[in-house]
């Protein structure tokens, strides 16, 4: 959806930056360094051939749909234009922060940069900007949204668009966290890529989606202010240094934020 895309890719940018970090880096790199590097271009490759396109294809055949059901085709093509060039541009900003981090040592801020894109993208899809995300997600088109139950959504499962995402995800999918595993295989402390690759589904597809449930839940009860509040309170204890599971997960994961970048993945400074 064009509301979500800016920080989905923002996501995707940060996720494979910070895979990256895990074939080592030089210390201090600078933005500029990470954009020239192999892995920036299959990282543009990914954005350029596959997610960006998905964008067009999805405006294109259901425009309603696409813009939560607040636009038609008769959109602007300037407007139509900026969405497909941020789809780019913002993954690539995202892989370009997560490597600066890595390389001074912050690989634990990476992390957060890739969470915290996936966060946004899934509490608009839950929230919204007025509480209605989900019923906005799934419903097919905008008449379907008019009178919205949980019907609707079970429909919304056999519609073209549910079908048409299906189909992306078989090439978008295994893309993604293949380029992922692969780049965190390079450290020797990582899981085998089988495991690997479950947790990353897991951790995308289930947790972030949870925690963006549990703020939207959140925001309804407490309002805007004191949702946002809660969320942070709940966001800190995540990642709490001694207990938060997100610092397990980060261990596990292969990293160690307590070394030099280069070292920090086992390959020597």
């Amino acid at each position: 959806m064009v509301q979500v895309d800016v920080f989905w890719s923002y996501g995707i940018g940060a996720g494979l930056g910070l895979a990256s970090a895990a074939k080592g880096l030089v210390k201090n790199e600078s933005p500029r360094e990470a954009l020239r590097s192999s892995d920036a271009f299959h990282t543009l490759l990914f954005l350029a051939i596959v997610f960006a396109p998905s964008g067009f294809v999805l405006l294109w055949n259901f425009p309603s749909w696409e813009t939560m059901h607040v636009g038609t085709r008769e959109l602007p093509g300037w407007l139509v234009a900026i969405f497909g060039v941020t789809n780019i541009t913002q993954g690539l900003l995202g892989f370009g922060v997560a490597r600066w981090l890595s390389s001074r040592g912050r690989t634990f801020s990476a992390l957060l940069h890739w969470l915290g894109g996936y966060f946004g993208m899934f509490f608009i899809l839950v929230h919204g900007w007025d509480g209605s995300g989900y019923q906005r997600f799934f419903s097919p088109n905008r008449e379907a949204l008019t009178g919205w139950t949980w019907s609707t959504a079970a429909s919304w499962l056999t519609s073209d668009v549910a079908l048409t995402l299906m189909a992306m995800g078989v090439v978008l999918i295994p893309w993604l966290v293949g380029l992922s595993v692969t780049w965190l295989r390079a450290s020797k402390r990582a899981p085998g890529a089988a495991v690997l690759s479950l947790a990353i589904l897991l951790l995308l597809v289930v947790g972030v989606p949870a925690f963006a449930t549990i703020s939207s839940l959140l925001v309804r009860a407490l309002g805007p202010i004191g949702g946002a509040a809660s969320t942070l309170a709940l966001a800190a204890l995540l990642c709490h240094r001694r207990f938060g599971p997100l610092r397990r997960l980060f261990s596990w994961f292969g990293f160690d934020e307590s070394v030099p970048a280069p070292a920090l993945v086992g390959v020597p400074a």
